[in-house]
């Protein structure tokens, strides 16, 4: 590997940390950097910035994104012009995404440079939010979609189809629509089931519904859902991956689908998934 992708987390503390760590493998490796044009100001000047770095030739081998999980989120659309797997470098809380920390990046990449690595590839959700039968917004999502009730104390209403067919008709503060790699996030917290980031499939989990039976549901990634907004008092949102924010009116339709495309990660250790589960989020732990 000669070609390496970087993406900040622009709030970085340790920042000439990461640069001078990026800068004795430049020198020493000979590695070549890119990194997006948005980040030019953050980024040393060895590392070559480009707007479309999805015709780089060639294209890279891999992107090493340093932050947290959420860091991990916004450089899925570099992941996804380029190819390139992400190998993250936890320098948040959690990380429960990442696959290294920043005491340890000499020696993962000393096993990305000897092929003692895998990619684990993982599903992606489609999001389309259409009105009056028009799409207004699509977004792809590593975690979840997230409809939410936003500034109004009241409940919303939300019907649930699937592939046409009605599931339910949810009166709640809202519902996420997660991947498998998001059921270890905001859906857990609503009480939604943990799934193997390797498997496809989608988690809906409604937020503090109404009612106690409605509860979390797991569907064929090969479903379309729909959740439709029936009764709102005041404008709702709906959020894709945390990031984007886009208002929500009565009538309003968001599809979810699993997406044609799919982001790999580095996976350099023999943890599992369910050892990691243990270690960072103290699963079953007496």
């Amino acid at each position: 590997m000669k070609n390496f992708g970087v993406y900040l987390n622009p709030n970085l503390a340790h920042r000439n940390k990461v640069n001078d760590i990026l800068q004795a493998m430049h020198a020493k490796n000979e590695i070549h950097f890119y990194g997006i044009k948005e980040q030019q100001q953050i980024l040393p000047e060895f590392v070559k910035c480009d707007r479309d770095l999805a015709r780089k030739k060639p294209m890279l081998d891999c992107i090493l994104v340093f932050g947290g999980d959420g860091t991990i989120m916004r450089a899925k659309q570099m992941a996804l012009d380029t190819g390139a797997p992400i190998l993250g470098i936890n320098l948040g809380n959690l990380g429960f995404l990442s696959e290294s920390d920043l005491n340890d990046v000499q020696k993962s990449l000393e096993s990305l440079f000897k092929n003692h690595y895998k990619i684990q590839t993982r599903m992606l959700l489609d999001i389309e939010l259409k009105r009056k039968g028009e799409v207004i917004v699509s977004g792809l999502a590593l975690n979840d979609a997230v409809i939410y009730k936003a500034n109004t104390p009241r409940l919303i209403e939300i019907r649930v189809k699937s592939n046409r067919r009605l599931v339910i008709d949810a009166r709640c503060d809202g519902i996420v629509a997660s991947s498998p790699t998001g059921s270890t996030a905001y859906s857990l917290s609503a009480g939604g089931p943990i799934l193997s980031p390797v498997m496809d499939a989608i988690v809906v989990s409604p937020l503090n519904p109404h009612i106690l039976a409605t509860r979390p549901i797991v569907f064929p990634a090969s479903d379309t859902l729909s959740f439709k907004m029936k009764d709102l008092y005041q404008n709702a949102v709906l959020q894709i991956d945390g990031q984007n924010i886009h208002e929500l009116e009565m009538g309003d339709e968001v599809f979810v689908t699993a997406a044609k495309q799919r982001i790999g990660f580095v996976k350099l250790s023999k943890q599992t998934f369910y050892q990691i589960l243990r270690k960072k989020m103290h699963m079953g732990r007496l």
